[in-house]
């Protein structure tokens, strides 16, 4: 039998869980911590700490809100535009051949942070399921958060730049 090691994972599994939003940045959040890519007065992009798939983006709303009808058109707009360019941005940099694009609105639909409405942004390939999952219950993810981190932090910063 082989192991497949997931040191990080030892963190969620056995440690204290954080009670407050992963969406509801603080003033002086740490980007890199907190695996936030981009954000801005409107929205915020940050990388899945437990991805069910390499390259699992979240795209949420700064307004602490779990129902996207209780946003003004305004702030609908610009979410959803940070949605339409995550999926810009994964193209260019990873080649995907599709995605999986959604919204879990409310715990029976499967919302972790159903107080915080967000979509999740998922590059999908051909062939990138496998047999572990079926067969292990275990999902192999072939790049780590951190280097995935690394290779979309600068494309997100350059958004910033062409948006303001």
């Amino acid at each position: 039998m082989r192991v497949l090691w997931a040191p990080w994972r030892m963190a969620y599994v056995g440690g204290p869980k954080d009670p407050r939003c992963i969406f509801c940045l603080g003033a002086d959040f740490d980007p890199r911590a907190e695996l936030v890519l981009y954000e801005d007065p409107a929205s915020v992009v940050l990388l899945n700490r437990y991805p069910y798939a390499s390259v699992h983006l979240m795209v949420a709303p700064r307004s602490h809100v779990g129902d996207p009808c209780a946003l003004d058109a305004g702030a609908f707009r610009a979410v959803t535009d940070l949605v339409r360019d995550t999926i810009g941005i994964l193209r260019e940099e990873y080649g995907p051949d599709g995605f999986n694009v959604g919204l879990n609105l409310g715990r029976a639909a499967g919302a972790g942070f159903e107080d915080h409405f967000h979509w999740h942004v998922v590059p999908r390939w051909h062939g990138d399921t496998n047999f572990m999952p079926l067969l292990a219950d275990v999902r192999v993810l072939p790049e780590h958060l951190e280097r995935t981190y690394d290779r979309l932090r600068p494309r997100f910063e350059s958004r910033k730049v062409r948006s303001a």
